[in-house]
């Protein structure tokens, strides 16, 4: 017997077992109704179980539904970026992922953390009060040479240099004594000349001109620079060696523009150095850049302050305290406080959890406190413990900072 296929069914395994059965029952059938051993009724009944059997189907299993809740998602508490409709363990470490609850907010500047990333990171809050600030101002400093107080020697004429006296930065040189001896041709052709002339006294007593000829140092001080070096060529008016005198010193401190009105740019001021202790200088206020660096909001002003002793050097780190009239104002510890170029801004906390990073405009720092001049209200919730783990995340989680598009 041939067994055909119709293009209506699919030529897979089930069906051609399915047809081998038929054909196999039918076989056995037609033998059995030749030897006459069954009945008719019993033939129509096998025949019509054979056909329900075939036209059965399988029933899909269902799968298990997993109820998703509307108002939470599931995130890692060491990768706060894996972020879920339903529960299951982060795909980076395996962790079983913790249920958070949505923010009803709507700004795409919140951030929002969970109990345990807010426990880990060491993020506390604190009330934004008022308080008395301004009787001093603390300036950090750095000590440097009196740019009034150093002299450059320079060549005269164009030549080599044969020998110099002085080859260290930080040597000693007294007023008088060489620096530097120099062969030129331009210069020993002059010398001939005054032989002739019988104008110098020196060549006038031996009639001979020295190959080479010595510049003395026209000031006493410490050699800064030395810009050349033995069997160098020296243009005309070329720097050879620089010279400071130290017995005055720069405090130079870094002021942010919203303290410059504090100050008095005419007034005396006390500076510390952390490697002295309890030794202080007062010195007179003597410049104030007058023009601001408009990417950091930075002015320079310098202290000169006496260095009779000799001991204070440049590149010293140092203190400027600059006395101010007290006032009240909003105050927060200056941790809680994140600057750069573009301004300052704090983070304050909306709602349970949530943050939110805010520009502010800062006034003058006292201690470990900073004023705020506007952009908070006072009782407002502040961040003054892991503002800059909040910063990272923010970055991390919305790809920009915090500060892109904010303006005071």
């Amino acid at each position: 017997m041939k067994i055909l296929l119709k293009n209506n069914e699919p030529g897979n395994i089930a069906t051609m077992t399915l047809l081998l059965r038929r054909t196999l029952v039918l076989s056995v059938l037609l033998s059995a109704i030749k030897k006459q051993s069954i009945k008719i009724v019993y033939v129509l009944m096998l025949l019509s179980t054979i056909g329900l059997t075939s036209c059965k189907t399988k029933k899909a299993t269902p799968q298990a539904q997993v109820t998703v809740k509307e108002h939470v998602y599931y995130t890692c508490s060491m990768h706060p970026q894996i972020m879920q409709s339903r529960p299951g363990k982060c795909p980076i470490c395996g962790m079983q992922l913790i249920e958070v609850k949505k923010t009803m907010s709507d700004s795409l500047d919140d951030i929002l953390l969970n109990d345990e990333q807010i426990r880990l990171g060491n993020i506390k809050v604190d009330s934004v009060t008022s308080a008395g600030i301004g009787d001093k101002i603390y300036l950090t400093a750095t000590l440097n040479f009196n740019q009034y107080k150093t002299t450059s020697a320079s060549a005269r004429v164009m030549g080599r240099i044969e020998k110099l006296y002085f080859k260290n930065t930080g040597d000693y040189v007294n007023k008088g004594e060489k620096l530097f001896d120099i062969y030129s041709e331009d210069l020993n052709n002059a010398k001939q000349e005054y032989i002739l002339a019988l104008q110098i006294k020196e060549l006038d007593a031996t009639h001979e001109a020295a190959p080479l000829t010595s510049y003395y140092s026209p000031v006493s001080g410490y050699v800064t620079t030395l810009e050349v070096k033995e069997g160098d060529y020296a243009t005309e008016g070329g720097t050879i060696v620089r010279l400071a005198d130290l017995s005055t010193l720069w405090a130079e401190a870094q002021v942010y523009t919203s303290q410059l009105a504090e100050l008095d740019k005419s007034g005396t001021a006390l500076v510390q150095i952390p490697d002295m202790p309890g030794k202080n200088f007062t010195g007179k206020i003597e410049y104030a850049n007058p023009e601001i660096n408009p990417d950091t909001r930075i002015d320079l002003i310098r202290v000169t302050i006496p260095n009779t002793d000799l001991k204070l050097k440049p590149g010293m780190p140092a203190y400027v305290i600059i006395n101010s009239t007290k006032h009240n104002s909003l105050t927060l510890p200056i941790d809680a406080v994140l600057r750069d170029g573009k301004g300052a801004t704090v983070w304050v906390r909306t709602n349970h959890n949530t943050y939110v990073s805010r520009m502010v405009q800062t006034g003058l720092e006292t201690d470990d406190r900073i004023e705020i001049v506007s952009g908070l209200k006072p009782g407002e919730m502040v961040v003054v413990s892991g503002a800059y783990l909040l910063n990272s995340e923010y970055k991390f989680k919305k790809g920009s900072s915090p500060m892109a598009g904010m303006k005071m």
